[in-house]
């Protein structure tokens, strides 16, 4: 039983911080780049991984790389939260852009059609792994060259899935979804509670 009701978050997004303070739920970042063991998150999906199944792994590596991270470091045993977001178009997965130019191809793309977005949540505690997805629909408006131009000099597309983020300018692109807005900002509160429910934290 934790007596001290916190997590470990293995992300340095600021949005999945403010998400889960959105929710209560108290939490200290564990940069799994400063640990042994990072190395074993390739983040690259697998020849003929669909992008839901690449996400849902993703969280559950991390999350299990953060959970050595405890161990290794000999921390308090805090259960380890683990995400990873994925934008799917045509089948493709558009992972974070490389540089400014991949961005404004992964804009254009998105550019007047809907595509989904797949985040996944994992969390690790002891020898115990629970796992949820969140999957959404989005429709991108059509945008024109000089609008994706005036959206790349924000600088705002570094680091996002997809080279977007809906919480912010990007937002003014997006004309439907369906499903969980949290999940497209990368951490899905419903799935997230439920998962920490399973844990004995009560939101």
């Amino acid at each position: 039983m934790l007596v001290d009701k916190r997590i470990y978050l293995a992300s340095q997004s600021p949005r999945r911080r403010e998400l889960l303070k959105q929710i209560g739920i108290a939490f200290d970042v564990l940069p799994l780049r400063a640990v042994a063991g990072r190395l074993d998150v390739v983040e690259v999906p697998r020849d003929g991984e669909a992008a839901a199944e690449f996400a849902q792994r993703m969280a559950t590596e991390k999350a299990a790389c953060g959970w050595r991270a405890v161990d290794l470091r000999h921390l308090l045993r805090f259960p380890v939260l683990g995400a990873d977001t994925v934008v799917e178009l045509d089948g493709d997965i558009l992972g974070k852009p490389r540089d400014r130019l991949d961005a404004a191809a992964m804009l254009t793309r998105l550019s007047g059609r809907q595509h989904q977005v797949h985040t996944a949540v994992a969390v690790h505690h002891e020898d115990r792994m629970e796992l949820r997805l969140s999957s959404s629909q989005v429709r991108f408006s059509a945008i024109d060259a000089a609008a994706i131009a005036r959206y790349l000099e924000t600088g705002e597309y570094l680091g996002k899935a997809g080279a977007y983020g809906i919480q912010g300018r990007a937002g003014a692109f997006i004309e439907h979804i369906e499903g969980s807005y949290s999940g497209i900002m990368g951490l899905p509160l419903y799935e997230t509670s439920t998962l920490l429910n399973q844990f004995g934290f009560v939101i």
